[in-house]
Parts: structure tokens; sequence; C-alpha cells
């Protein structure tokens, strides 16, 4: 590569992200991870709290957050992992193409699919599973689509230092679940083991929940909120930046 050749190109990235959506339009299966999958589960949840759909409520709002993190970081660590392992990203890389443009490209077709994910997620469970959302869905739609995004760049960090896609999907419970026990799903956060608390405190997850609890339970937007999503956002810029950083040209 040139060392004339400008860090972040918006021409390359664009001529990148293009590739990987056509790539994605080949590979039903993908698809249907991406966007069908998430809503098949808040479904799920949905009538398996029949008999108490306060508790959908209570709930609902926080798995739309987090059922987009999880499917994003599964299929963009993978599909990152098997560009390196069949060489392509190689002869990508030998291009005029900087570490920047690639995953900047990548960022910005998974952010593409993210926005038609969170637009069903949160269609289907505001407008249809009738989701009791106090704020305006809007604001759940927002925090949705930047907890798929933290998933994609989670996804392109991690694919980094795995060498097969079955060790891509190790790194789930080490990256993924932690977040999930600990993002106050389960019970709140503040009256968690105060360790715990803290490590929570620093875990993008546990701002995701937040965010769309402040929707779930505020009319108005709140300095909390803005707290949140700011978070999240600024911590899937950062990891995205580390991803750069450590993007192999292929797996030894």
């Amino acid at each position: 590569m040139s060392t004339d050749t400008p860090a972040l190109s918006p021409a390359r990235t664009l001529a990148t992200a293009g590739r990987v959506l056509r790539q994605l339009r080949h590979d039903p299966r993908t698809i249907a991870l991406l966007l069908i999958v998430p809503v098949l589960m808040i479904t799920l949840l949905r009538y398996v709290f029949d008999a108490t759909p306060e508790t959908f409520d209570a709930i609902g709002a926080s798995l739309l957050g987090i059922f987009p993190l999880i499917t994003m970081f599964l299929v963009t660590s993978i599909a990152t992992l098997r560009e390196r392992t069949s060489g392509t990203l190689e002869r990508l890389l030998a291009l005029p193409l900087g570490k920047g443009d690639l995953i900047a490209g990548y960022a910005l077709a998974f952010g593409a699919v993210a926005v038609a994910q969170s637009l069903l997620a949160t269609a289907m469970s505001v407008w249809v599973l009738g989701l009791d959302v106090v704020g305006s869905p809007w604001l759940l739609l927002l925090v949705a689509l930047l907890d798929a995004l933290l998933g994609t760049a989670l996804g392109l960090f991690v694919s980094a230092f795995a060498a097969s896609e079955f060790q891509a999907v190790q790194f789930m419970p080490a990256v993924i679940f932690p977040q999930l026990l600990l993002c106050g799903l389960f019970t709140p956060r503040d009256r968690m083991h105060p360790v715990l608390e803290a490590i929570s405190d620093v875990l993008p997850m546990s701002y995701a929940v937040d965010g769309m609890n402040q929707v779930l339970t505020h009319t108005d937007v709140t300095a909390d909120f803005y707290r949140d999503i700011l978070i999240v956002a600024g911590s899937a810029l950062l990891v995205l930046c580390l991803g750069a950083a450590t993007l192999r040209r292929r797996t030894t």
C-alpha cells in the first residue's frame, strides 16, 4: 500500500461497504439471522409472558437493545474472520485501501443492516406486540441502532484475535455474556455486590439497557438518557478505532 494513501477515503469506504452489502444479499441465512431472528425472539418473549404483559413491558425494551447487539456481534466477527482466512483481506489491503477504509466500510455496511434490523424489531415490539413505552418509540429505535453498531464494532475488534470461526464464536461468553449478566436486565445494578456494580459501570451494555429504561419510564428526554447514548456511541467509536489498529492481513 502506498505511503501517500490517505488514512480514510470516503470513496474507498463506500466501495468497501457496497461490496459487503452485495455479499450479504447473496447469503439469505445471514439476512434471516440479522433481520428475522431478533423479531422472532421478541415475539416469543411476549407470549412467554402472555399472562403478565407488565413483565414484557419491564424487560422488553431492554432486550430490544440486547438482541441486535448480540446478532451483529456474531455476524460481524465471523464475516470479518472469513475474509481474512480466505485471503480476501490480504488482497484488499494490497490495494490502495487502508485499514481505516476497511473498518469504516464494514461499519457502514453493517450499520445499514442495523438500521433495518432496529426498525423491524422496534416496530414489531411497539405497534404489534403492544410494548408500553412512555417516551417516544423513535428514541427506542435510536438506542437499538446504537446497540447494533456497538455489536458491529465489538465483532470487528474480536475477529482480529480469532484464528477460526469457532474461536470467533467462543468470544461470546467472554465479551457478551458478562455484560448480559451485569447490565441490569435481571436485577437493578445498584442491588448487586459492590464489586459487580463497579464492573457494570464500565460495561457499555449497562448504559444501553439504562437508555432503554429511560425511554420506557420518562416522557421527556432526560440527562441520563443523553449520558447513556453518548457512552454507547463513544464505546462503539473507540472499539472501531481499536479494531482498525489491531486488524491483521491474514490469520497465521
